[in-house]
């Protein structure tokens, strides 16, 4: 029996100082996340972050708890709950990080009989610290406990015509309702040397822009190619003009670089050169959560009202929108029909 393992980031089990740092222990041990010797990654995570950055971590947490809990895990929660009712195999839940985890979503799947399961990272472009560790922590899942179950993955997205049709009418359901000046798109950052280490030929990511446009089998894993396809995509849909919209990278930590250009100064620059409304979309995420809540919500925001801006608005992720569900539900019917 086939069966659906749709998987997220994750989230602290409370706004608490222990459950976020437990959290961020977790999340940033990960070699794919933090990619360096585990002596190196030890020192500077539990020796320096976690002595810092909770406490940091939990008053942002704060900001964006909901009465029924995490935004990420209640908005997950409310989307597989609607996609279970399109789709007749067993559908399960997990995070990455944090509860319920992978182990748990497939132990779910296993006692409800399941020996094929799909496993669905929620994101639309494929990064280390993203999809593949999930697939990875998955594969070795499956490879420990339960050798005799079947795994596939659902590939990245970003280019998938039905998702960029969504995701361009849901940013085109905020602009029609203002004359915004500007349209930022903000993603996630990585390292760059992760574009780097993902390259599977070796040697064509060079970050200079140029390979980015050059067709190559390194896209398939290149998170800065997807991410500026994703951009491409809906402007190709909107029919955006040039200089109306542009693309940066948020969410930087340490001193390593990171994609650029930065989210942050992207939105001060915009503010300082005479944007004065300013509509912003997180395509790296399709669930509402600390980094589009807060980080850019609140924090980007002020900073944009602070350079002169006037107006600073958010466009949602695609949340559980019924046509989003619509499209996944889609997806794995076309899995499970096979």
């Amino acid at each position: 029996m086939k069966g659906i393992l749709l998987v997220n980031l994750g989230s602290p089990n409370s706004t608490s100082v222990k459950d976020v740092r437990n959290y961020l222990d977790e999340f940033l041990m990960d070699e794919r996340v933090i990619d360096v010797p585990y002596l190196t990654r030890c020192l500077l995570v539990k020796g320096i972050i976690l002595n810092t950055r909770p406490k940091q971590s939990a008053k942002a947490y704060s900001k964006v708890w909901t009465d029924e809990g995490s935004p990420l895990i209640v908005i997950s929660e409310k989307f597989i709950n609607k996609v279970k009712k399109h789709v007749k195999a067993p559908v399960a839940l997990a995070m990455r990080y944090g509860k319920p985890s992978i182990e748990t979503g497939i132990t779910e799947l296993v006692n409800k009989g399941v020996t094929d399961i799909l496993l669905a990272p929620l994101y639309p472009q494929f990064a280390m610290a993203t999809t593949e560790t999930i697939v990875v922590l998955a594969e070795r899942i499956i490879r420990d406990q339960f050798p005799n179950i079947k795994l596939s993955s659902l590939p990245a997205f970003y280019n998938k015509q039905d998702y960029i049709d969504v995701l361009s009418k849901s940013i085109h359901e905020t602009l029609e309702k203002d004359e915004y000046d500007h349209l930022l798109f903000s993603y996630h950052g990585v390292p760059e040397r992760h574009i780097k280490n993902s390259d599977v030929t070796g040697n064509h990511c060079s970050l200079n822009g140029e390979c980015c446009n050059t067709k190559s089998e390194a896209h398939e894993f290149c998170y800065r190619h997807q991410c500026y396809a994703t951009t491409q995509g809906v402007v190709k849909k909107l029919n955006l003009k040039p200089g109306f919209y542009s693309t940066s990278f948020q969410s930087r930590l340490g001193k390593d670089p990171w994609l650029q250009p930065y989210t942050d100064l992207t939105i001060n620059d915009r503010a300082q050169n005479g944007i004065k409304k300013l509509a912003v979309v997180t395509p790296a995420f399709v669930a509402d959560c600390l980094e589009t809540i807060e980080e850019i919500g609140m924090e980007a925001k002020h900073e944009f009202e602070e350079n002169t801006g006037e107006k600073f608005t958010t466009i949602p992720c695609l949340n559980d929108r019924d046509d989003w569900v619509a499209v996944v539900s889609n997806w794995l019917n076309e899995w499970l029909n096979k």
